[in-house]
């Protein structure tokens, strides 16, 4: 997620955000969301031991019973591609139609953007093992504080809204679903470690218990260990991660999981960099080593502990009955600085008791914010002769404080009661209560039921209707609300009924069509409400009709899809300028999104495949013809890849078409493209006694480009723009063995 928004700064408009190996997989449940008419549940992946050259070794493919466009990306392309440190933004960059910023380096910092067909990061749905997690205000999601890529086993990016069992706040932009592994049925001791650019160091151990018993209990637990300098200057991270998973067969029919993560993670991090900072101190220029500057980096640092919870009974008692049921919680405790404005253009003044004159010192900003989701997912199916009917329930409960408070830097955090000394370059303590900006208590509710009927009327059709009703509520308790300093109380509901139609047809054993027609719905973020009168806004909920069709053809290794998609956006929200270094929003109104996409995967022969995908996407303002910040025109990939005996090679290229980075078509970003070569050998499979030695190397942007590629936000004092630049060429080499 963005700083810039998090840190109280005007960001990009488009961000709509808030302050603040050589392995088969098999699907415990049918399949994966989005891949099979008759079941949306995503469960988890089995690790099974063994090689299989030819599986998984592409960075994405379209299942045959897809009913929507869809891309698998296995867990096997993510253990050989992504280096120890890369998050599941990573792991779908070459996916049709993705765009992702990571402008510190692979998972070394939070994402700064990640956006399907031009919709953004908080306009589409994340899960964790079938769980949609986000941010309290605003939908967003942090990609480095919970889960790492070496607990991941598979990730699905359906580009779509899903059927109605699709569960989540934000689901008409898509989903990415990730999945974790799973516990082997035999005992082994799995260490790792890695070392690669910028000082990036990674360590780890895994340990399989296998089978402790004749009821087969497995337990897994992974713990690992990062730290980095990071690509952008002073811009640190230190992570720690421990995940474990308790799977128990409950008789013949049903399983008990068990899942527990807990994440640290202590990271320096900047707002961007003007073009005058990268033309003086390099495009990797983030923060700096000078105390007495707002950028210094001890002055700009997060602080964050998560944790991942959730226990899940699954399983079937005959006649066509089966259940999956969850009960799961999530938190996130974030305390954090930064500097007012580390980009140097707010003086460095402040006012160190009430009704005060300035003197020197460093200005800015201390923050905390700290929420807790609690919540249950069951899902019930009964198997009919003519196909199965589906229904189920989400309800989500979370509490969300949110403190942020202007502060002396330089004199142990003491308040800052500047509130207007410095209004005429925009100061934003502006009006602050005691130099408190904001100081609020939120609880948000969700409650979605769904029910779809899978139907079979001929031979190899299945049609799938469906309504979901999506039901939320924010109540705000603020003693200082955020935008405008006083107490506030306000309660605001949205809902809509959602209704959804699929269809699938087999035209024979290697070829399918599929064609979707679905309504979405998100209602309006947090940031909308930080009015006069919060009580009473005008913004209504954004919603989509969204139609695609497509088709799939697979046979013998030879992966190929097409589709084609056109979404009708009403009431697109988004920040339309700022005061005070605050962004104020604005309803944009609708939003033509238009796109084709394809991808393949050509076996080649000897181990060698070809993999190639492609997008032409539009996404334009129906009143001004503009087109909608930070949406690509288009996207392409591919590249080469080896897997034989043991032995991996890849070269794989993304090319990202331009796009503008704020409304009115203003902000031009051209086109850029980056290519990654990993290569990988499994040392058991070639020589005797190596304990399961697999060594990996990982170069990301071989040809190290670092153009600027994203708005990050502009700057308090003048407004002037903000980027982030790509990050340059890292080498990452891993090692890790499998003691049995």
């Amino acid at each position: 997620m963005s700083h810039s928004l998090l840190r109280g700064r005007c960001p990009a408009p488009v961000r709509l955000r808030a302050f603040f190996s050589g392995v088969s997989l098999i699907a415990l449940a049918p399949v994966v969301p989005g891949v099979a008419c008759a079941q949306t549940v995503p469960q988890e992946t089995i690790v099974v031991n063994g090689h299989n050259d030819e599986q998984g070794i592409a960075p994405g493919s379209t299942p045959l019973t897809a009913v929507q466009p869809t891309s698998i990306v296995s867990a096997d392309f993510i253990a050989k591609n992504l280096p120890a440190s890369g998050n599941y933004d990573e792991a779908i960059k070459f996916s049709p139609s993705v765009f992702d910023t990571a402008p510190n380096g692979p998972g070394l910092a939070e994402s700064q953007n990640i956006a399907i067909r031009g919709f953004q990061d908080g306009q589409f749905n994340v899960t964790f093992d079938g769980i949609p997690w986000g941010d309290s205000n605003d939908f967003t999601h942090h990609t480095t504080s919970y889960f790492m890529a070496h607990d991941l086993g598979q990730i699905t990016v359906d580009r779509g809204p899903g059927t109605a069992a699709t569960i989540g706040n934000a689901t008409f932009g898509g989903t990415v679903y990730t999945l974790s592994k799973a516990p082997e049925d035999t005992f082994s001791v799995n260490p790792y470690v890695s070392y690669g650019s910028f000082n990036t160091f990674d360590a780890g151990a895994e340990l399989n218990t296998g089978k402790l018993n004749s009821s087969g209990t497995r337990i897994f637990v992974d713990a690992e260990a990062l730290s980095s300098d990071g690509y952008l200057t002073w811009e640190h991270q230190r992570r720690q991660n421990i995940y474990g998973k308790l799977v128990q067969p409950i008789g013949d029919n049903f399983t008990f999981t068990v899942v527990g993560m807990y994440n640290h993670v202590h990271q320096n991090i900047s707002l961007g960099a003007t073009q005058a900072q990268i033309g003086q101190s390099g495009p990797n220029y983030g923060l700096s080593n000078d105390p007495t500057n707002q950028n210094y980096y001890g002055y700009n640092a997060d602080f964050i502990k998560t944790n991942f919870e959730y226990g899940d009974l699954a399983g079937s008692w005959g006649n066509g009955w089966s259940i999956d049921s969850k009960i799961y919680s999530y938190a996130y405790l974030h305390t954090g600085l930064n500097g007012e404005d580390p980009n140097g253009e707010y003086p460095n003044l402040v006012v160190t008791a009430p009704g005060g004159t300035q003197t020197a010192g460093v200005p800015g900003q201390l923050l905390a914010n700290n929420y807790r989701s609690i919540g249950t997912i069951t899902r019930l199916t009964k198997t009919l002769p003519f196909g199965d009917i589906q229904t189920g329930l989400w309800y989500d409960h979370q509490t969300n404080y949110r403190h942020l408070k202007e502060v002396v830097l330089s004199n142990d955090l003491v308040t800052n009661y500047d509130d207007g000394g410095n209004s005429a370059i925009g100061d934003p303590g502006t009006g602050a209560i005691n130099g408190i900006d904001r100081d609020l208590n939120q609880t948000m509710q969700t409650l979605q039921p769904y029910l779809q009927v899978n139907v079979k009327p001929v031979s190899g059709l299945t049609l799938t209707p469906g309504v979901r009703y999506s039901w939320f509520q924010r109540d705000v308790n603020a003693i200082v609300n955020v935008k405008y300093p006083v107490s506030a109380n306000y309660s605001n509901t949205f809902h809509s009924w959602l209704p959804s139609l699929e269809g699938r047809y087999e035209i024979n054993p290697h070829w399918s069509a599929y064609a979707q027609v679905a309504k979405g719905f998100l209602a309006p973020n947090e940031n909308y409400f930080n009015r006069a009168d919060p009580t009473s806004t005008n913004y209504q909920p954004e919603t989509t009709w969204n139609y695609q069709i497509g088709s799939t053809w697979s046979k013998g290794g030879l992966s190929l899809a097409l589709d084609a998609y056109m979404i009708d956006f009403s009431n697109l929200i988004t920040a339309i300028g700022s005061v005070g270094g605050l962004p104020i929003y604005g309803n944009l109104g609708g939003v033509h999104y238009r796109g084709v996409e394809g991808e393949a995967t050509v076996p080649l022969g000897e181990g060698f495949s070809l993999y190639a995908n492609g997008s032409v996407n539009s996404a334009l303002s129906t009143a001004s013809n503009t087109w909608v910040p930070n949406a690509p025109k288009a996207t392409a990939a591919g590249g080469l890849i080896f897997s034989h005996k043991g032995l991996y090679a890849s070269i794989l290229a993304k090319w990202v078409g331009p796009r503008y980075g704020d409304t009115g078509n203003s902000q031009y970003l051209g086109a850029f493209a980056t290519a990654d070569i990993s290569l990988g050998v499994d040392l058991d499979r070639i020589m005797p006694n190596a304990h399961g030695a697999k060594l990996k190397l990982n170069i990301q942007n071989i040809t190290n480009n670092t153009k600027i590629i994203n708005l990050a936000g502009y700057t308090v004092g003048a407004g002037t723009p903000l980027y982030w630049t790509n990050p340059g060429r890292s080498v990452f080499a891993t090692v890790e063995f499998k003691i049995k």
